[in-house]
């Protein structure tokens, strides 16, 4: 009777080592970091850009919205740079710090990319960089207005301010006579 006991209880344990086994060798799918949205994440430094992605209507003009979280202890501007036509373009913004600064909605302006070349469904090569911390390139995706949701931050061309000129005060002239 004893050896039908131990026979039971060392088949239970084989059983429950065998079902729970492949939490063993196999990670936590929960402990995976993902971007549970459209867009993509990157940490750089102390900067964090969050859920980043452009928008556009014609593969030319874009406007990238994301949110950039800089956990530091200073402010920093961050530098964005993507490739037009084979040259390089780059963008400075503002990362204040402690703070979240969403771009490219909500009340921030958007940041408005020209000639990006890229159509939506593709793929924007964007750099990001801050001070004297390594970048990081990531792939961007690309995406147009026909999800409701997004349609409100397409890119809207920017009016260009009025430059001040100063002109001469034309010289008095004489006034002929008669």
């Amino acid at each position: 009777m004893r050896t039908r006991v131990v026979a039971s209880a060392a088949l239970v344990a084989c059983a429950a080592l065998g079902l729970a086994g492949c939490n063993f060798i196999t990670p936590q799918a929960t402990l995976e970091h993902y971007d549970p949205s459209d867009g993509v994440s990157a940490e750089i430094g102390d900067l964090h850009v969050l859920n980043a992605l452009v928008l556009t209507e014609d593969g030319e003009s874009g406007n990238l919205v994301m949110t950039v979280l800089n956990s530091g202890d200073d402010d920093a501007e961050l530098t964005v740079q993507y490739e037009t036509d084979g040259e390089k373009t780059t963008l400075t913004l503002d990362a204040p710090v402690g703070s979240t600064d969403f771009g490219g909605f909500g009340e921030s302006e958007q940041v408005f990319l020209e000639n990006i070349g890229t159509d939506a469904g593709g793929l924007l090569a964007i750099y990001f960089q801050y001070g004297d911390v390594q970048g990081k390139q990531v792939l961007i995706p690309v995406l147009d207005g026909s999800l409701a949701q997004y349609s409100p931050y397409l890119p809207q061309t920017p009016t260009p301010e009025p430059v001040e000129t100063e002109t001469a005060a034309p010289e008095p002239t004489e006034t002929p006579e008669g």
